[in-house]
């Protein structure tokens, strides 16, 4: 089997600045692949860093294990994670101003037919099997452990003030908290990791339909942005999208 991967960030229709990061590997061949997204926070300046350098360094760490025939496994990824952790944090403590900053991750290593996740934060991994979205991910935010204790209904969620609110992020723990899951993949699945820029801004019906009814991955993704700048993203808005055929 072989892949397909596009992928795009944009600043949004509201923000100034871009504090997303998308970045993607293929090996030779298209067997396996790597993509991850990051969502920084922590000021005008800080998020831009933080989520930087975490894709800088997740992609030097697992990189080299993607060309170099090694198997992906729950204590790689996690390595880089924690790797990404210790370099925000090392940067926040050379400068005052950056000592909010951190970043929201979601990385996946495809490695034949399994697809190997690890996040922290709320950006999210979906897969799309036949046209029908199941996210894989669950949000490291307050809203979601109020939802999961019942203290709010699906329908209050869009309203609380606080919904951005994340538990976890990375560069802004110790320990390192980390969730992991590994998923079988079928010819025609999709893998889509996204900030929540684009989750907030387009209905994930929308965005189901937009990915049916592209005519191919690069497609798909440019539809996925577009319509979110339609209609009128507040946030940063990015996404990677794979197909595997």
């Amino acid at each position: 089997m072989g892949v397909q991967i596009a992928g795009r960030s944009h600043t949004g229709a509201v923000r100034e600045n871009n504090q997303d990061v998308v970045v993607w590997q293929v090996r030779d061949g298209g067997d396996g692949a790597l993509m991850l997204v990051a969502d920084g926070m922590g000021g005008y300046q800080g998020g831009e860093i933080a989520s930087r350098l975490a894709a800088d360094s997740v992609m030097e760490a697992l990189t080299p294990g993607l060309f170099g025939g090694e198997a992906p496994c729950k204590e790689r990824l996690e390595a880089a994670l924690v790797l990404a952790n210790e370099r925000i944090q090392a940067r926040r403590a050379e400068d005052s101003q950056l000592d909010k900053m951190g970043t929201t991750l979601v990385v996946a290593w495809v490695e034949g037919s399994t697809a190997h996740i690890a996040h922290v934060g709320d950006s999210r991994c979906y897969l799309i099997r036949q046209s029908r979205a199941d996210c894989l991910t669950r949000d490291d935010t307050v809203v979601q452990n109020m939802l999961e204790d019942g203290s709010i209904s699906e329908t209050d969620a869009p309203n609380v003030p606080f919904r951005n609110v994340l538990t976890r992020a990375v560069g802004a723990m110790d320990p390192l908290e980390i969730s992991y899951g590994s998923h079988a993949l079928k010819p025609g699945d999709q893998l889509l990791l996204c900030s929540d820029g684009l989750t907030n801004s387009v209905p994930q019906s929308d965005w189901e339909d937009l990915i049916k009814n592209a005519d191919s991955t690069e497609s798909a993704v440019d539809a996925l942005i577009e319509t979110a700048l339609d209609n009128q993203a507040s946030d940063n808005v990015s996404a990677v999208l794979m197909t595997l055929n």
